[in-house]
């Protein structure tokens, strides 16, 4: 299967390629079903790139936001609370939650966004407070499950040399949203311009 990449807009393929792959298009009728070689409507294209920038531009703020250990230290510090005693688990979790709603806590939206119930906080509690007693920066952990883990294997290096492993700005879902997008968009047209040109048009064995 040869290639050819002089005019990539306009057909990747050889000559001789192209010839053959007029002769069957033109020999199979499929049915009395045609089908065209005809350009994608540019509607068609408008529609699909706006798709792709609205889908970027309204999940951005979630792809790949992974949940660090900081935003559960309050809710961790309340467990022990003498206002939830007694209360079933759903009602004292409801408490928690408004209460550190109520104190205008900074990561409120992170905690909306990734909310747990109270037998999620049982898995994590006494590793979020080992790792506040070692004195680590809880937003260096993030919450996978029933543990809490680096959120930065690497790490980058401050100007004083210690390193801090918070989980680093490129490192978002949307990041391998784009190459999946790129992926599909270059496998797509690169399929498309395997056929002859789209000024020949097949005529089907004359239907």
């Amino acid at each position: 299967m040869a290639w050819k990449f002089d005019n990539p807009l306009g057909t990747l393929t050889t000559d001789d390629q192209n010839a053959a792959a007029k002769k069957l298009w033109n020999e199979e009728t499929l049915g009395n079903i045609t089908e065209d070689n005809k350009r994608l409507p540019k509607p068609v294209v408008g529609l699909m790139v706006l798709t792709i920038i609205t889908a970027f531009m309204i999940t951005f703020p979630l792809w790949g936001k992974r949940p660090n250990a900081a935003i559960y230290e309050p809710y961790i510090d309340m467990m022990t609370s003498p206002e939830i005693q007694g209360k079933s688990d759903e009602e004292a979790m409801a408490y928690i939650a408004s209460q550190v709603k109520a104190s205008g806590f900074e990561w409120q939206s992170e905690l909306e966004r990734h909310p747990l119930e109270m037998d999620d906080l049982r898995l994590i509690r006494d590793q979020l407070i080992e790792l506040k007693q070692q004195g680590v920066d809880l937003r260096e952990y993030n919450v996978l499950g029933n543990k809490l883990v680096l959120a930065n294997f690497e790490g980058n290096k401050r100007a004083d040399g210690s390193v801090e492993r918070f989980q680093p700005w490129w490192d978002q879902g949307y990041t391998i949203a784009a190459f999946f997008i790129i992926f599909f968009l270059v496998g797509v047209v690169t399929a498309i311009k395997r056929l002859p040109e789209n000024d020949w048009q097949p005529t089907h064995g004359g239907h």
